[in-house]
């Protein structure tokens, strides 16, 4: 069975930020490190201005927890870390009772596929303090990268109008594990294939590919080039027309396709990779359906987004299929996510819980208290609203939903609409309960996600706000913490 996953996670304990274990050692050191806490894991603000974002990265946040543990290497470089006095930084006690710390806390998460909006838990972890703490860096950084090339891919497949968009990007991928997560999440987001050979065997994604401009050049011209690829690879030619001259390159690829007639085989088309894609692809098909090729596709390459393919499109590009690759697996014109990982909850000495809030004069940086819950409603087969709730005190059936940025703006839900919880229960006391499903099953997820939501949602313009809000119990829950830490009551 193929991992859903881009990395071996044996041993990975020390991939976190080493504030984690400073601080770690300090819960350990007041006697604190096994105090039940809930952490949530979310973004405040979609990427691209966009208005939806595609969930995706659990699987490697899956494979990481369940790996979790201090390697005898991992103790022996913590040993090595010198404080400002230049004795240990860490005591003997503290790295043994790492080296003995075994996974045991509660984790719920939104599926990988899912559409999510803004403040809403992606992932909400119940457990020992210090281990809640000590999770977030990786957590963070399998989900926050994944979930933003799942968004920008999605993204992209929208504006080919259902053609087919090809990853291409493992050339200019940010490293190795960056280039086989990209391919992972683009193919989540709908892409239908990746160039990267790898991921195809990690993942089970089809690889796709053609030839390079080098082919053509290697050989003293163009029309010897794609003869000569014709007889090496029948089933799979696709010729690069642009090397030189691009008509010219299409008539040559045209005699190269009457040659693998002859012989039984079909040309599958040609590839533009420069100048006027338009005018290029308009001519192209031209050319191509007069010599009697018509099923031949038209692939268009160079730095293609969303915005310049729904460009392409509205100018009338009669392109068939489209590779992606830089602006693709980069987030081209948004680098990071900015997910965050904020401390919710602590259970008290009576066995209470203990709600938290992080206060900060950006409205937008004001953490959520509670053991949240994210509800989606259902009118008919359209998605209508999310309403985020503390499953301490649940939810009513028929919350009002408060925007947590705004509170005069407040949606209410009917009391017969169906609805969904969004968290499901992934490891109980540090124990899997949750399969990941094939990686063909999250990326068809995303499919019907999205088709479950008002066009107006989807657009890359202005794209209408679709109605996220904190259930009204938990704004006022918020409302107060908020004015007892500033003092106001």
């Amino acid at each position: 069975m193929k991992s859903n996953s881009s990395t071996e996670w044996h041993g990975r304990a020390l991939l976190t930020d080493l504030y984690q274990l400073t601080m770690s050692n300090a819960y350990w050191k007041s006697g604190r490190a096994e105090r039940e806490a809930v952490f949530h894991l979310y973004f405040r603000t979609a990427p691209f201005q966009s208005g939806f974002t595609v969930a995706a990265g659990l699987a490697m946040a899956i494979e990481f927890l369940r790996a979790f543990r201090f390697t005898d290497d991992d103790i022996k470089f913590l040993k090595t870390l010198r404080g400002n006095d230049g004795k240990p930084l860490f005591t003997k006690a503290f790295l043994d009772y790492l080296r003995a710390l075994q996974f045991s806390a509660d984790v719920d998460a939104i599926p990988e596929g899912t559409v999510v909006f803004p403040n809403e838990p992606l992932l909400r972890v119940k457990g020992p303090i210090l281990q809640c703490q000590i999770f977030e860096t990786a957590l963070l950084n399998s989900i926050n990268f994944q979930t933003l090339i799942a968004t920008k891919a999605a993204r992209v497949c929208l504006a080919t109008r259902g053609e087919p968009v090809m990853e291409f990007g493992l050339r200019r991928a940010q490293g190795v594990d960056g280039a086989l997560a990209a391919s992972r999440a683009a193919y989540i987001g709908g892409c239908v294939a990746t160039s990267n050979v790898l991921a195809g065997k990690k993942f089970g994604i089809p690889v796709r590919g053609t030839h390079a401009h080098s082919w053509v050049m290697s050989f003293d011209d163009e029309r010897k080039a794609f003869l000569a690829y014709a007889e090496a690879m029948p089933n799979n030619c696709v010729f690069l027309v642009d090397t030189y001259d691009t008509l010219e390159g299409v008539q040559h690829a045209v005699e190269a396709g009457r040659w693998l007639r002859e012989r039984g085989h079909e040309m599958v088309g040609i590839r533009l990779d420069s100048g006027d894609l338009t005018y290029l692809s308009i001519e192209a098909r031209k050319l191509l359906d007069a010599a009697g090729f018509p099923k031949a596709v038209i692939v268009a390459t160079n730095d293609l987004d969303e915005n310049i393919i729904a460009s392409l499109k509205e100018q009338g590009a009669t392109i068939n299929v489209w590779g992606v690759g830089t602006k693709l697996v980069t987030a081209y014109d948004q680098p990071a996510l900015g997910g965050v990982y904020k401390l919710s909850a602590v259970r008290g000495d009576d066995g209470r819980w203990a709600h938290k809030i992080k206060v900060s004069e950006q409205a937008a940086k004001t953490s959520t208290p509670g053991i949240q819950q994210v509800r989606r409603f259902c009118k008919g087969k359209e998605f209508v609203g999310d309403a985020i709730f503390d499953e301490e005190t649940g939810a009513p059936k028929a919350p009002i939903l408060v925007d947590p940025l705004d509170s005069t703006r407040r949606k209410k839900m009917d009391a017969q609409m169906s609805f969904e919880d969004l968290l499901v229960p992934v490891f109980r006391r540090g124990k899997s309960v949750y399969q990941s499903p094939p990686l063909s099953a999250i990326r068809q997820r995303t499919q019907d996600q999205l088709a479950r939501f008002h066009s107006g949602v989807k657009r890359f313009v202005h794209p209408h706000q679709y109605p996220v809000g904190l259930e009204l119990g938990l704004h006022q829950l918020r409302t107060k913490l908020l004015m007892q830490a500033r003092g106001d009551v």
